[in-house]
C-alpha cells in the first residue's frame, strides 16, 4: 500500500503497523481481563456454594448427626484444598489425592506456613473420624470445630 502525491510518498506500509500493533495490545488486553473475569466469577459462586455445604453440614449438625455432618465439611475442605492447589499450578503426584496431600504439597511449596498446615492436618483427622467406622465417635465439639475451622480455611487460604 501506498499512497502519492505529486510523485512524493504520502503514505506507505509503515504507516499502518503502529496502528495495527496498538490495536492488538487492546485485544490482548480485553482477553485477560474477560479470562480475569471469568475466573473471579467461578471463585465467587465456589465460595457461594461451600459455604452453602457447610450450612448443611451445620444442620445435620444439629440434628445430631454428627458424622454426616464432618463427612459433608471435610469433602468441602479437601475441594477447597484442590482449588488452591491448581490456582499455584501445583501438580500433585497422585490419581486421587486426599486432604494430606494436598496440604502437605501446599505446605512444601511455600503456599501455606507450618501453623496452617498443622491446623489443616487436625481438620483432616477429624474428617478421618467422622469418615471410617473407628472406635471412637467424633464429638459435636470436634464436629463444630471441623466446619467451623474449614470455613476459616476456605477464607483465608487461596
Amino acid at each position: 500500500m501506498r499512497v502519492t502525491r505529486l510523485g512524493e510518498v504520502v503514505v506507505d506500509g509503515k504507516a499502518g503497523g503502529p496502528l495495527f500493533d496498538q490495536q492488538l495490545a487492546i485485544l490482548n488486553a480485553v482477553k485477560a481481563r474477560f479470562e480475569s473475569s471469568l475466573y473471579d466469577i467461578k471463585q465467587l459462586v465456589q465460595a457461594d456454594l461451600f459455604d452453602s455445604e457447610l450450612d448443611a453440614a451445620t444442620a445435620l449438625l444439629t440434628h445430631g448427626f454428627m458424622r454426616a455432618a464432618g463427612a459433608l465439611a471435610g469433602v468441602v475442605l479437601e475441594r477447597h484444598l484442590t482449588q488452591v492447589c491448581e490456582n499455584h499450578l501445583l501438580v500433585i503426584g497422585k490419581k486421587n489425592p486426599v486432604i494430606s496431600d494436598l496440604n502437605d504439597a501446599l505446605k512444601n511449596s511455600g503456599v501455606i506456613d507450618v501453623p496452617n498446615w498443622r491446623f489443616t492436618q487436625h481438620l483432616a483427622d477429624i474428617r478421618n473420624m467422622c469418615d471410617h467406622n473407628k472406635k471412637q465417635e467424633p464429638t459435636v465439639d470436634q464436629v463444630n470445630d471441623l466446619i467451623l475451622g474449614v470455613s476459616k480455611i476456605s477464607k483465608v487460604i487461596f
